[in-house]
């Protein structure tokens, strides 16, 4: 068996490898269903997090149940990384017509090294790319070296994974003992066969060297341990942390991660998990499960979102904590059901009959989701409320190395539970100083109250006055007053007297976050605003931060703008700031912000020119 020469060391009859020069890439690699394309991509994201690098693995497939086109962009840098990047260094297409399918999603520059399959039969200078010419296009035999090796053109991914080692300098070693690992129990042959294969693409590429080297420098990091997990997992062991009981749902892309998770592991810690008949049974046995005093959560998408609306309205009439968990994909309907959208926002804020204010967080990367979904069970059990989570197909489904989490740092919050004094004559939904009413639960003596969504007075009888009702609302939605005037739920990146600003949410808060880097490494005047509550809206906090602001952006991946629209429900925002706004699957670029802001800032200066002039 051919063992992998370790590195630095390549036989006499190959030329020496490229001296590093890269501090950050960006791969991005499509085929057809079978190819092994995501497979690639997370044997790439395990190597490079095994030698130290950070990393981000964005994945994304056709629509259809089976076959259909795959695609993942596997960012990697010896720095933390904030998001899976603009324009690719490095293009593989093991098939045009699958890697075209994906086209904002997968964009090509002049900066870009084209690796495609040479079986297309398509000549390196007529590649299907309209109006770009890469940095080098060059086609290999990927599928033919698979088959010579290997025995099957099932193996084309370890050939890519032998080429990427060859010309980037990633995974010589770790990209194999990866391999080793995974197919240990199918038996020596097929790792032998894999074996083959990568050495096949390594030696090709090193025989066949780059015009510009692109290869990676060493990680700083190296020997680090570091975790490699998705949001959808981030969410369920932060739910688990968070005390939670009970998970009731449905199957949905692209969260059922969370309850495929929490099926594997909530019973260690005494919950339990019930895969409901539809998306309504779900919710309603957490609402079951959170009136019997356990904290429960359910998780959905938009579809299964419309499909709780009348449930979530009983657990605001009745006061009873409740985590529902939306990972936002292309709407509405079935949509763009494997595609990034943050198109619910609407839906998750307004979804309700009556008057009713449900509280809204978002996370904004697969490290922050655990905190946002402590936070969301702290909100949730602190004011009893109904607690929406807007996660998204992007910040879900995408894999990111991270550091171990230190859990000393949060604190976990249960509902308020009445005393024995409070039990002698107990008023479920007693109006208080600050509006929340302890909660008891069945079997507690003296603690029996009706839950219903009916309306009701303070012992939970039913009533139809108007007066009552006035009173009841009040308590509903003034007991969010506190919520609102947390600081810590807000992100404040940049000068704070920065005349151009930039406010963003979820999945493209990480692309604004380097593009305020790279805007302020360009002499520009920004800041930036992350909320990760959206709603209630904090005012205050708003107002604070547009004081200074002459001209801004409101960015966001839904084509309504909905985040814009909702901040102009509440506030009067500067004149100068607008939307930038589009539909999912045409993700923002850092790049393509900055140059934004570079015609906010000639606006600025050009309003400002009359003040410029001499005095007659």
């Amino acid at each position: 068996m051919n063992e992998l020469e370790p590195e630095g060391k390549i036989s006499a009859t190959r030329p020496a490898p490229p001296a590093p020069t890269r501090r950050d890439l960006v791969f991005g690699m499509a085929g057809s269903g079978g190819d092994g394309i995501v497979s690639a991509g997370d044997s790439l994201l395990q190597a490079a997090a095994a030698e130290g690098y950070h990393g981000i693995m964005t994945k994304s497939f056709g629509s259809q149940i089976r076959g259909g086109e795959s695609s993942c962009r596997v960012r990697i840098s010896t720095d933390p990384l904030l998001n899976p990047g603009g324009n690719l260094d490095v293009a593989v297409a093991l098939n045009w017509d699958d890697f075209l399918k994906f086209g904002a999603e997968l964009p090509v520059s002049g900066n870009t090294v084209v690796i495609y399959e040479a079986a297309t039969n398509i000549p390196v200078d007529q590649i299907p790319l309209v109006g770009v010419t890469p940095l080098q296009v060059i086609a290999v035999p990927i599928a033919a070296m698979a088959k010579a090796t290997a025995g099957t053109e099932r193996a084309k991914n370890t050939v890519v994974l032998g080429l990427i080692a060859g010309w980037f300098g990633i995974g010589a070693v770790a990209v194999m003992k990866g391999i080793r690992k995974k197919l240990a129990k199918k038996g020596e042959e097929l790792v032998e066969a894999n074996q083959r294969a990568f050495d096949a693409g390594r030696t090709f590429a090193m025989e066949h060297p780059l015009k510009t080297s692109m290869a990676v420098v060493s990680s700083p990091s190296k020997g680090m341990v570091k975790l490699i997990t998705d949001g959808n997992e981030m969410c369920a062991a932060a739910s688990i942390f968070a005390g939670c009981q009970f998970f009731g749902g449905y199957p949905i892309t692209p969260s059922t991660e969370i309850m495929q998770f929490l099926t594997d592991h909530i019973w260690k810690y005494g919950g339990s998990v019930l895969q409901a008949e539809d998306e309504i049974a779900g919710i309603g046995a957490a609402v079951g499960a959170s009136f019997a005093g356990k904290k429960a959560m359910t998780a959905t998408s938009g579809p299964g979102l419309s499909l709780k609306c009348e449930m979530m309205g009983l657990a605001s009439i009745a006061e009873l904590p409740l985590v529902i968990v939306d990972v936002q994909r292309g709407g509405p309907s079935t949509g763009l059901p494997t595609k990034n959208e943050q198109s619910d926002l609407f839906a998750a804020v307004f979804s309700a009959h009556g008057d009713v204010i449900r509280p809204v967080l978002a996370p904004t990367s697969v490290a922050d989701t655990f905190r946002t979904t402590i936070e969301a069970f702290n909100i949730a059990e602190y004011y009893q409320t109904p607690v929406i989570i807007l996660s998204d197909q992007e910040i879900a489904s995408r894999k990111e190395t991270m550091d171990p989490i230190d859990t000393s740092q949060f604190e976990i919050i249960d509902r308020l539970v009445p005393t024995g004094t409070e039990l002698r004559d107990y008023k479920r939904f007693k109006q208080t100083e600050n509006n929340i009413s302890p909660i008891s639960y069945p079997g507690l003596y003296g603690g029996t109250y009706l839950a219903s969504g009916i309306e009701h007075v303070e012992s939970g009888a039913p009533t139809n006055s108007g007066n009552v009702h006035q009173r009841m609302n009040d308590k509903r939605t003034k007991k969010f007053n506190s919520l609102k005037k947390r600081k810590d739920l807000f992100e404040i990146l940049g000068n704070e007297d920065a005349p151009i600003a930039m406010v963003a949410w979820g999945s493209v808060a990480g692309v604004c976050r380097e593009a305020l880097a790279m805007a302020k490494a360009q002499g520009l005047n920004v800041k930036l605003l992350v909320p990760y509550l959206l709603y209630p809206v904090a005012e205050g906090t708003y107002l604070d931060f547009f004081a200074s602001v002459q001209k801004g952006f409101i960015i966001e991946q839904s084509h309504l703008a909905q985040f814009h629209k909702l901040l102009r429900m509440h506030l009067d925002l500067p004149k100068g700031v607008r939307c930038m706004a589009r539909s999912g699957a045409n993700p923002f670029l850092p790049g393509e912000i900055v140059v934004a802001l570079h015609h906010l800032l000639s606006e600025l200066q050009r309003s400002h020119e009359g003040n410029l002039q001499p005095q007659e």
